[in-house]
């Protein structure tokens, strides 16, 4: 990083959201009980993945390092904005503000690949079950969850450096409530044309490539679908995709929202309600999509409720 930037400006402030102080009061209530959910169901899940031996399979495996991805990005957001929220104290450091950022990136563009292995994982599963185990080795699991990790860190390795190499010696108020590329770009003193460049291009290749992924699967996936004869197969078939495909609409329907929009069309309030759906919300709700739309989780949980509570799941039974 520049050191001429780090002379200049050796800090920035939150804009946050201009309400009165009740009203963030009630924010920070409401994100901390999200925030807490978030921590619960993505480490719930974890949990349960790990104990239960019937959920050691591929689809669980890609499963928990979504909940772990979903636990690390919110937690690089939320913590500090709670703080925000509650001491009004809005400085971040020109350092930590590009770790937060770099941290940001890395498990936001996780989760989009992570997805994409998901959607991969269901359309061998379910076009080709015979091959499945032969196909879907730990060692190919291993390396479908290690390729987003590193290309999702090279990547945001490379854009927290380019975005603190721009000079910044003026106003250091970002109009966000996190360090984000956008509102940072809109506070450079220098010339951000091939900034710009480089975040719609990795964007637009991010999304784009991870989604081509998906909807290629899903296509073989439903044409397999629909050439089940019985009723219950095909219901059975689709409803292991169910949660999957719910978790990839609202994700990637945000993300597009956010990043895949000309600059003229950027409304920086606007954008900060999206990202406090995408960043604290979304990492709440996926854990409750895969667990509630999902018998075998539902089960494994069950299970390890009856045995930390035996008496309990006796009597319900009863």
């Amino acid at each position: 990083m520049a050191k001429g930037n780090s002379t200049r400006v050796t800090e920035f402030i939150f804009g946050g959201f201009a309400v009165c102080r009740e009203i963030e009061i009630i924010l920070f209530l409401l994100i901390l009980a999200v925030y807490t959910l978030t921590l619960v169901g993505n480490f719930g899940m974890i949990s349960l993945i790990q104990l239960d031996s019937r959920l050691h399979t591929p689809m669980y495996f890609f499963l928990s390092n979504l909940a772990f991805v979903d636990l690390c990005y919110s937690s690089t957001i939320a913590p500090k904005f709670l703080e925000t929220l509650l001491t009004q104290r809005r400085s971040i450091s020109f350092h930590a503000c590009a770790t937060q950022l770099g941290f940001f990136l890395t498990f936001v563009i996780s989760e989009l690949f992570l997805l994409a292995v998901m959607a991969y994982d269901r359309y061998v599963a379910i076009c080709n079950p015979l091959l499945y185990v032969v196909v879907m080795t730990p060692k190919v699991c291993m390396q479908l969850v290690m390729g987003p990790y590193l290309f999702s860190f090279s990547v945001a390795l490379l854009h927290t450096i380019v975005t603190f190499q721009l000079t910044y010696c003026g106003p250091n108020i970002i109009n966000h409530f996190y360090c984000d590329d956008i509102p940072l770009m809109a506070l450079a003193c220098s010339d951000t044309r091939i900034k710009e460049i480089l975040l719609f291009i990795a964007a637009g290749f991010n999304i784009v490539c991870s989604l081509t992924t998906v909807l290629i699967s899903y296509f073989y996936i439903v044409t397999a679908i629909l050439r089940i004869q019985s009723t219950e197969g095909r219901c059975k078939a689709f409803s292991t995709c169910a949660s999957h495909l719910t978790a990839v609409t609202i994700f990637y329907g945000t993300l597009t929202f956010m990043y895949l929009q000309p600059k003229s069309s950027h409304s920086l309030d606007t954008d900060k309600m999206a990202s406090v759906f995408y960043t604290i919300v979304i990492p709440m709700l996926n854990p409750m999509i895969y667990s509630l739309r999902n018998q075998e989780v539902k089960n494994a949980l069950r299970s390890a409720i009856g045995k930390c509570h035996p008496q309990s799941i006796k009597n319900s039974k009863n």
